[in-house]
């Protein structure tokens, strides 16, 4: 049993380690963010196809009825992929992963205008130290700097995030993780179609090998990994381990990318983490209670 647990916890780390690589290839990808985006659906789509088909996962709706809410929920996550690309673009690894990770106490926050759940004091007070963080996080107030920008675009990111999780959720008792993945996919690799004709789609022959690192690594592997493990941890649980997220995404970035965070960056950075790792504990013993 405890090696099992052990095995169990070796499959979440490296589902968190594998999607921290989405900021530095994020940044690092030559080519228009709707380009990477539909190239990084497309790929995964086909992998997670394949997978599908191998391990035997039923892909048919179980009603027609999901289908709204399921494409509704993956135009959230198309829109949460590119802001959080542009964020990246505009920032660094650093800040546009940390915005992001606002995510938890967003759904928080945001899950009694879905759910019977009340609004808790504990998460005003939580969502309170994010802005406090973000705040320190942010170079200056100034709407003309492109690392505000980026900023302000990964708190968008990290707001359409939470929206697909608490529109997705109710389907996740359901289906399958993969299967639902493969919709979305479907749905985003449709809707970006457009996008590969009105803009430039040349580099994809030299930024190949990262784009698919994209789709195979952080998509497909590193996506499937994690939903497989909430099958054998609590979701609370499984937020305090991938907090590391942006810590490894930020450690790649500087080998990788040689972006050192500044001062701010750390000290807002360290706030939010801790805002959040406080909020998915806080969540653990309200399951407990239940």
């Amino acid at each position: 049993m405890k090696n099992d647990h052990l095995v169990r916890l070796l499959e979440l780390s490296l589902a968190t380690l594998f999607i921290s690589t989405s900021g530095a290839l994020g940044k690092f990808i030559a080519m228009p963010t709707p380009v990477i985006v539909w190239w990084r659906c497309a790929l995964a789509l086909v992998f997670l196809f394949i997978f599908s088909k191998i391990v035997r996962i039923r892909l048919a709706p179980k009603s027609k009825k999901d289908l709204p809410t399921i494409i509704i929920s993956a135009l959230f996550l198309g829109a949460h992929w590119i802001t959080y690309f542009y964020s990246l673009k505009l920032s660094n690894v650093a800040i546009g992963m940390l915005s992001l990770y606002t995510f938890p106490v967003i759904t928080a926050l945001l899950e009694p205008f879905f759910t019977k759940v009340k609004l808790e004091i504990s998460h005003v007070f939580l969502g309170l130290l994010i802005l406090v963080g973000i705040y320190i996080l942010s170079p200056e107030l100034n709407l003309e700097n492109s690392q505000v920008k980026g900023l302000l675009l990964g708190i968008l990111s990290a707001i359409c995030y939470a929206l697909r999780i608490l529109i997705l959720k109710k389907h996740a008792k359901n289906y399958h993780g993969t299967t639902l993945m493969i919709y979305q996919l479907i749905v985003l690799t449709i809707v970006l179609v457009p996008f590969m004709f009105l803009m430039d789609t040349s580099g994809i022959e030299t930024q190949y090998p990262y784009v698919i690192l994209l789709a195979l690594l952080t998509t497909a592997i590193g996506h499937s990994l994690f939903v497989h493990s909430l099958k054998y941890f609590s979701a609370s649980s499984a937020s305090i381990i991938s907090s590391f997220l942006p810590i490894y995404g930020i450690i790649i970035a500087y080998f990788f990318l040689g972006e050192i965070p500044k001062l701010n960056t750390i000290i807002g950075g360290s706030l939010i983490m801790i805002t959040v790792i406080v909020e998915s504990i806080l969540s653990k013993r309200r399951m407990l209670k239940k």
